[in-house]
């Protein structure tokens, strides 16, 4: 029957529970099976990782971008870390809390990013910009894509990193939402030179530091996302605690319950983001799952000959850029673990279900697809690689997308795309 919890003072004997009643699960076979399946997924990603490291096609980079994937999709998963699922309850339920773990993530990956940027850059008066960061134009196209972007997470159900963790969840609404993003990528591809010509070109890209050095960006930062903290704490009537207000007696099965079972503080999960984020950016590259799926599509395009002959300044630009490659790239590794990893512990977690699909709710999650698709490829990435990892770089592009992606979501929600 999986996960069931029970009252502490309920008195149970059977030989299915090998743990007490206060431990607040049922350790039956369902759960043995459950468990051992997970187990099995998890030390096949190490295997895997291990293996891929000592192929020098792939090298070390490949095995900690699946590593970092498996993490990412862990924290994603048990912390219900979706973008739009967030927004979706602090505009229409007024719940606020979710959202904190958003904020949480930004402080965090702020404090990370700034230490990291003064090895790599210590003088910010230069017009210098970090290596790859994802600091990015700030332009019309940019703000038009985030409010693209919202109306696609909003009538898709998801935001693009949402649909990876749910697919380990069983949702098979996702796989058309995916689908559609990479026709969406291929639109964009076909329309990018006449919108990089005509807004992006000339649109100036603004990074915090180059005017309050790392210490003013990090305050501000910290500012901006105190007020946005005080906002949500205000207006969030049905607000959900951050943590259980009943406390329990520390046991296996309390650790277990607490760990696979109830949802992750939103604190907590921002704060595992913010330095999984912060490793990335260290190890290999900054955050962001858009970069294998536009690469998908920009290579089956190119391989038929219907992209551009010349994609005008995209490969000069930062962020989850697309190139033609018949490999899996770093970002691929990394998709892989986030897919595998949140699969496992959705597992354990007794939430694993395969989610009824429709033609009408699949014709949706298609179409929000494709609007997630084209506005990550105008945007150089979605609310992981744009929104996420921009903001904590101090880029004001991320905080563009940030606001428009949320404005793009509340207009959706109130004329009820994501009951469609």
């Amino acid at each position: 029957m999986g996960i069931i919890i029970i009252p502490s003072n309920l008195n149970i004997s059977s030989g299915l529970i090998t743990q007490t009643a206060t431990d607040g699960f049922i350790w039956n076979r369902a759960q043995k099976i459950r468990t051992a399946v997970a187990l099995f997924i998890v030390v096949a990603l190490i295997a895997l990782a291990y293996f891929i490291s000592a192929d020098e096609s792939i090298g070390s980079k490949g095995a900690i971008s699946l590593l970092i994937g498996s993490a990412l999709g862990i924290v994603f998963e048990r912390g219900r870390f979706c973008f739009f699922c967030i927004f979706r309850d602090s505009i229409e339920d007024k719940n606020s809390t979710p959202f904190l773990g958003i904020l949480m993530a930004i402080a965090v990956g702020s404090a990370g990013y700034a230490i990291v940027f003064g090895q790599f850059l210590p003088d910010t008066s230069t017009d210098r910009l970090p290596p790859s960061a994802h600091i990015g134009p700030v332009s019309v196209a940019l703000i038009v894509s985030g409010l693209v972007f919202g109306i696609g997470m909003t009538l898709s159900g998801a935001c693009l990193s949402g649909h990876l963790y749910r697919i380990g969840q069983g949702s098979l609404r996702a796989i058309p939402a995916l689908f559609g993003s990479l026709v969406g990528f291929g639109i964009g591809f076909k329309i990018w030179n006449s919108i990089y010509l005509g807004v992006i070109i000339e649109s100036p890209t603004l990074w915090l530091p180059h005017f309050l050095g790392y210490g003013g960006a990090f305050l501000a930062t910290l500012a901006v996302l105190g007020v946005l903290a005080f906002l949500l704490l205000k207006s969030g009537k049905n607000s959900t605690p951050l943590s259980e207000s009943e406390s329990h007696p520390i046991s296996s099965g309390q650790l277990f319950r607490s760990f696979f079972i109830t949802r992750w503080s939103p604190l907590i999960t921002g704060a595992i983001v913010g330095v999984i984020g912060t490793f990335a950016y260290l190890r290999i590259e900054p955050l962001g799952v858009t970069r294998q799926l536009s690469t998908l599509s920009r290579t089956i395009l190119d391989g038929r000959e219907l992209l551009p002959e010349k994609i005008e300044g995209l490969d000069t630009l930062a962020g989850c850029i697309a190139v033609v490659s018949t490999v899996i790239t770093n970002n691929g590794w990394l998709i892989l673990g986030f897919v595998f990893a949140s699969l496992a512990v959705a597992l354990i977690g007794n939430r694993f279900a395969f989610q009824e699909i429709t033609v009408r709710n699949g014709s949706t999650a298609f179409l929000g697809g494709v609007l997630l698709g084209l506005s990550s490829m105008i945007a150089l990435g979605c609310t992981v690689g744009v929104l996420l990892t921009g903001t904590q770089s101090f880029a004001v592009s991320g905080w563009v997308f940030f606001l428009s992606v949320y404005l793009g979501t509340v207009v959706s929600i109130k004329f009820k795309l994501h009951k469609s």
